[in-house]
């Protein structure tokens, strides 16, 4: 029997008053943090909620996060996390598609009101029963429904875990791929636990030596919940919490709390190295700094070098997906880097190139290419009420085809050769092209669109809109764009947006997106000039 919870509570007897999680003054034992979560459990079960029910959670990088993400686990439910980004009818479709039962959501600002599209997308959803507030403010009430405060009032902070077995789904991370709607990744407590457990071999975690982790990727990703939130929980850390990604207030918080260890995406090294000055912040930064990770794109090989040569830090690149709890590849510990590279798979993974078209495995050669396959225990069970989309993927001996192409070196190293198919990455976020596309054409004005990704030089990419309207629009790229961005979340909604008459196919009907990318025109970011390639805010 196993729950992934435990990497809280064993942390909660053995440190009971080390500092769990930080925000600002804010700070956290983790017996505080594991007695909040006590009360979570109490609230759901007393609210109908029964082990194996959905709970979805919407909350940013805030301790909230962590005490409701154990309490749903402790209560034998399934986490269902959710962007924080996600307009109301996005939000609805992941509640329908998960059978969420209840939802927590933080209530947001004026400029991102989270609750408000929350609630919108409840109101949609039948069967999720209850909405819980989170509110900055503890005392507040909310207009939108009972705030969290308000619900764990007066519950016990003592409750005896749910005992779920290692194969059970823990956490339900969405996906697309590259086609069709979000799929939930289900994810079991072992794939989880274990994935968080690897932190010891990866990064050279050592209890007697706590690490203080900055805490600034998206908690709703497999990146940041699993190698910073349970990874630092499962040796003891102190997770310092950030809700957005700023250089000026991350270096401040590094320095401020002594961090040992950041991970981040290319870009977020990218910022930090633009806004460091040369003097005290760097020395003291390379003095803390133990272990820099980054993921979720290629890092650039010279930002790789810049990093080493002012921090005197070694970046270590991994590799995974939401499918893979993430982690499935990384630069050995201790060993000397090799940018460019992803490292090799971690103890209990096993990775492989494959043939795309028959599964077959690729005789290796230096100059072998061919699409990773990933076995081993953190491969998700499958796509939540998806057998078909399972299959297609996981084969009958349980290896999961990524649609990422590579090559191995002689020795045992990984390089990513190619995305999978259409993927866009836009500054860490995972941008699915027919997601867009299929809420583009629910405009009246556009007859048919094509969505790709163009380089951008802090982003690493863009996303881009080549449109064909409806016959007599005179709709403007501008006034697109600006509808879009009420539709889909700020990550996912094109900038760049290029009116065509036609668009190159293949005689069965495909677009050729390989075709729009070769002859499209790198995107700039220059402001709106009235033409047809418009881009906006970041």
């Amino acid at each position: 029997m196993l729950n992934l919870s435990i990497l809280l509570e064993e942390s909660a007897r053995t440190y009971p008053d080390r500092d769990a999680l930080v925000l600002g003054a804010t700070r956290l034992t983790y017996s505080q943090v594991d007695a909040a979560a006590n009360q979570v459990a109490n609230l759901l079960v007393e609210r109908g909620v029964e082990p194996g029910d959905k709970v979805a959670l919407m909350c940013p990088n805030l301790p909230y996060f962590s005490i409701v993400y154990y309490g749903i686990l402790k209560s034998g439910a399934v986490v269902v996390p959710l962007n924080v980004l996600l307009k109301a009818r996005e939000v609805a479709y992941h509640l329908d598609d998960s059978d969420a039962k209840a939802l927590f959501a933080f209530e947001g600002t004026a400029e991102l009101p989270i609750g408000s599209e929350a609630k919108a997308g409840f109101d949609q959803v039948d069967a999720c029963r209850e909405l819980f507030v989170i509110t900055a403010d503890p005392a507040a009430s909310s207009p939108i429904a009972d705030t969290f405060a308000q619900a764990v009032a007066g519950r016990p902070t003592a409750f005896e875990t749910v005992a779920t077995d290692e194969d059970d789904t823990a956490v339900i991370l969405y996906t697309s791929g590259t086609t069709g709607q979000p799929k939930g990744a289900e994810l079991r407590h072992r794939n989880m636990r274990d994935n968080a457990l690897a932190s010891k071999d990866l990064f050279g975690c050592d209890v007697t030596r706590p690490d203080t982790y900055l805490c600034v990727l998206p908690l709703f990703h497999s990146f940041g919940q699993t190698v910073i939130q349970n990874g630092g929980f499962a040796f003891g850390g102190t997770v310092v919490m950030l809700p957005r990604f700023e250089p000026a207030p991350v270096i401040e918080t590094m320095l401020r709390e002594s961090v040992t260890v950041f991970a981040g995406v290319p870009t977020m090294y990218w910022g930090l190295l633009g806004a460091l000055d040369s003097g005290t912040e760097v020395k003291t930064l390379a003095k803390n700094l133990r272990m820099a990770v980054s993921g979720g794109a290629a890092l650039p090989v010279e930002i790789h070098r810049e990093v080493e040569k002012r921090l005197g830090v070694t970046v270590a690149e991994g590799y995974g997906l939401s499918e893979t709890s993430p982690v499935a590849s990384f630069a050995p510990y201790g060993e000397a880097p090799r940018p460019g590279s992803i490292g090799k798979p971690i103890p209990g993974v096993s990775m492989k190139l494959i043939d795309p078209a028959t599964w077959a495995e690729i005789e290796w050669t230096p100059d072998a290419i061919g699409e990773i396959a990933i076995k081993g225990h953190n491969v998700m069970k499958g796509y939540h009420q998806r057998e078909k989309a399972t299959a297609e993927v996981i084969d009958q001996d349980g290896w999961f085809r990524t649609g990422d192409l590579a090559r191995r070196d002689e020795d045992g190293f990984y390089y990513i050769v190619d995305r999978s198919k259409d993927l866009i990455i836009r500054g860490g976020f995972n941008v699915y092209p027919r997601e867009v596309e299929e809420i583009l054409v629910t405009h009246p004005d556009v007859g048919l669109a094509a969505v790709i990704g163009v380089p951008h030089e802090s982003h690493g990419e863009e996303i881009k809109a080549f449109v064909i309207l409806q016959p007599g629009s005179t709709l403007t790229a501008a006034d697109l764009v600006s509808w879009a961005k009420t539709q889909m979340a700020s990550y996912k909604y094109p900038r760049l947006v290029e009116f065509v008459r036609s668009l190159p196919m293949t005689a069965t009907g495909k677009i050729l997106k390989r075709e729009l990318a070769r002859t499209s025109a790198t995107a700039s970011t220059a402001r709106f000039r009235g033409g047809a390639a418009t881009p906006v805010d970041s």
